[in-house]
């Protein structure tokens, strides 16, 4: 291979955003990729290598590739289910776990190939998911789902979920879906042996995670952060999502949730959290303080009434904030651009029209997803040697004329828009608007069959 040739070339965008540590924006700029990794950005100056192929982005917006720190692929198999659409989270809860507990690894291979399509088209390149309901016989649906995830070219975290507190325990998801805590831990073990890879431009990485506090034991949360520590992966449950989930700390632990939290040892950087839509702001600074991540979902917030979340404020005190989807039951839609431009309302929302810019949506989308998936500097970035994983977002058409000062807040502001090139380790997973992978109508058909089948009475 010609060393000076790369795989990949992008070339004339009207801006590259490489969202860097310097944050540098580049007019005219072109990105190259080779062996998967990114070995060349610049300007209209400056030299640019000969490529196997060439991607003319003139018209365009090119960013890192998006990160999706939080979903659960799954729920695409009950979306927008007619019983569960007026309830807040608890009642939407216990509506849907019976029909959770249909899945098996068609399921959740079929809802992971169509799941992380969708995010693709979307513009998202990195992924993790929640996969907690793990029914008696329903078999491996963590290496269904991987495998889904290598058949597409999507980069994969997915997480092992579990919980361990059914109704009898005074939980809230029914006995057929729970595990007793030693089958959860080996289960965990097991899963990391089999597919976590530590390298810096890994495929595909295992975290553990609990599902929330009223779902698994105290002592599965000590020990998994007992195991984490001892396999060096990363840690990720559901906290300070609802009012409900406060009371339901208070009640049943004497103690608010980021205290459980800390009681549990999951007080660590190693820790990233799902909504935190509820700390108050001595535990914003504890959270910031010990590194614990953010994943921020606006949609779900606002569907289920949760609320809105501390962004900014989580952001100032040092905790790093992703951005996540969320279940497709909860939310309905994955679009990780969507999730941006409804966390760039919400942050005016909330704290004005000054407070937050779309910058700072594309900084969490890519950077703090980054940082939440312990992969800061491997992905989220457009930097020498981080993963080649870019999208090219096209800004013209009707929705963008007149937009011709600020191609980044013009992503946000107009639109909708989704990726015309989604590129994943320098191969393209979406082409012109359109998913590469030739399965997609029959996997459609598959789903539809198995989603009747899950929602059947």
């Amino acid at each position: 291979m010609d060393p000076e040739r790369a795989d990949l070339l992008i070339s004339d965008a009207d801006l590259v955003a490489t969202v860097d540590d310097a944050r540098r924006e580049v007019p005219g700029g072109w990105v190259a990729v080779t062996d998967g990794a990114v070995s060349g950005l610049g300007g209209p100056g400056d030299p640019r290598p000969d490529a196997v192929r060439t991607i003319d982005a003139r018209g365009c917006l090119v960013t890192p590739g998006l990160v999706n720190t939080h979903h659960h692929l799954y729920q695409n198999l009950t979306r927008a289910f007619a019983p569960a659409l007026t309830g807040g989270l608890f009642d939407w809860l216990v509506t849907l776990y019976p029909l959770w507990a249909r899945l098996d690894e068609e399921a959740a291979y079929v809802s992971a190939y169509v799941g992380l399509t969708e995010l693709a088209l979307g513009g998202c390149t990195t992924s993790t998911d929640h996969l907690y309901v793990h029914p008696r016989g329903g078999g491996d649906l963590i290496s269904a789902e991987v495998a889904a995830a290598r058949d597409l070219g999507i980069r994969f975290h997915p997480t092992r979920g579990s919980m361990s507190l059914s109704v009898k325990d005074g939980g809230l998801p029914p006995d057929s879906v729970v595990q007793d805590d030693d089958e959860i831990l080996a289960e965990s073990q097991r899963l990391v042996a089999r597919h976590h890879d530590r390298s810096p431009l890994a495929m595909t990485r295992i975290a553990l995670a609990p599902c929330s506090p009223f779902s698994v034991s105290t002592s599965l949360m000590a020990r998994t952060a007992e195991l984490a520590a001892r396999l060096d992966v990363r840690l990720h449950t559901h906290l300070a999502e609802t009012r409900d989930e406060e009371a339901f700390c208070l009640e049943t632990f004497g103690r608010r949730p980021v205290d459980y939290l800390a009681d549990v040892g999951w007080m660590t950087g190693r820790t990233w959290l799902a909504h935190v839509v509820w700390p108050s702001a001595e535990e914003v600074q504890r959270l910031g303080a010990a590194g614990v991540g953010a994943a921020h979902c606006p949609s779900s917030n606002m569907i289920l009434g949760s609320g809105l979340a501390p962004v900014m404020e989580l952001r100032a005190a040092g905790a790093p904030v992703g951005l996540g989807v969320d279940g497709s039951a909860s939310a309905d839609s994955a679009s990780l651009w969507l999730e941006s431009r409804m966390a760039l309302l919400q942050g005016k929302l909330r704290g004005g029209a000054a407070s937050m810019t779309a910058r700072h949506a594309l900084e969490m989308a890519t950077r703090g997803g980054a940082a939440c998936l312990g992969r800061s500097g491997e992905i989220g970035e457009l930097s020498i040697g981080a993963c080649g994983d870019l999208v090219v977002w096209g800004l013209d058409g009707p929705q963008f004329a007149g937009a011709l000062s600020d191609p980044v807040e013009a992503w946000l502001r107009c639109g909708p828009v989704a990726a015309r090139h989604t590129v994943v380790a320098g191969r393209l997973v979406v082409e012109n608007g359109v998913p590469v992978h030739a399965g997609l109508d029959e996997q459609l058909a598959v789903h539809r069959r198995v989603s009747e089948r899950m929602q059947a009475r």
